[in-house]
């Protein structure tokens, strides 16, 4: 397969962790979203990355992102990444990175891996019903168009999709400049074409939920979780976008305790 150019952020203080992590982006995003997690984590001793997937940020490829496959090129782009870290990954996803991460592990293993607001193991027809009946008529376009941006072109789109009502303006219009279409394809595959298969997954997982989500709910997590042998952590007052709500921290600050409980 070739080799993508892909945009990596990296942010390194005091690398004292034994392993670096990856952190990967979900759908409509790019390595940007990682803005508060990636300093945070470096400050705590860890190599910290974050991949823009092909078509996404400022890697190559965004005029064929339509059909792009989630369970194959973008794991692909995960594990082209991993290839050039010096030591097997912390992988960390949020939303469809969650997924890319499931899938990848199937045929790989982590140190660890954390699945934030991420696609369940059911995939995505729980999110596609409700946004069907939330935003009819943008669903509809979504589906007429194969074209998935409808269901996030406007400010307010995008906010009720994945930030909380509290969410500052200028904080609504910044993360709006940023977003950007997204793979039709992907969707098939998370909705019925490449579902994720917990059983062949044997890295140690930490799953993490937001209470006030309208992309995945937290029944979604609490099953994803059960499938993997853990329990859904669920965080109250946060919407899907966990790692850019304003309470991001206590977040971050979840995801390194678990990681000092797995000796990482």
């Amino acid at each position: 397969m070739k080799r993508m150019q892909l945009e990596v952020i990296s942010q390194t203080v005091n690398e004292t962790r034994p392993a670096p992590i990856l952190f990967v982006h979900g759908a409509w995003h790019g390595a940007w979203c990682w803005e508060n997690f990636l300093p945070y984590f470096a400050r705590h001793g860890y190599a910290a990355h974050a991949l823009s997937l092909r078509g996404h940020g400022a890697s190559e490829g965004r005029d064929k992102i339509r059909w792009y496959s989630a369970a194959y090129d973008y794991v692909a782009d995960v594990d082209q990444i991993i290839q050039t870290l010096p030591q097997p990954p912390i992988l960390v996803g949020h939303s469809m990175g969650g997924y890319i991460i499931q899938k990848y592990l199937e045929t790989h293993t982590a140190p660890a891996g954390v699945l934030l607001a991420s696609t369940p193991v059911s995939g995505i027809l729980g999110f596609t019903l409700r946004a069907s009946r939330r935003h009819p008529w943008e669903y509809l376009k979504s589906q007429l168009l194969l074209d998935t941006w409808q269901l996030v072109a406007t400010p307010a789109l995008m906010q009720d999709t994945f930030f909380s009502p509290q969410m500052p303006s200028e904080d609504i219009a910044r993360h709006f400049a940023r977003i950007q279409p997204e793979s039709f394809r992907s969707g098939l595959d998370t909705l019925f074409l490449d579902l994720p298969r917990p059983a062949k997954v044997k890295t140690p997982l930490l799953v993490l939920g937001a209470e006030n989500d309208h992309v995945f709910s937290v029944q979604e997590q609490q099953a994803t979780a059960q499938a993997y042998g853990t329990k859904a952590e669920i965080f109250p007052d946060m919407a899907h976008d966990m790692m850019l709500e304003s309470n991001w921290q206590q977040v971050a600050d979840r995801i390194l305790s678990w990681l000092q409980q797995q000796g990482l």
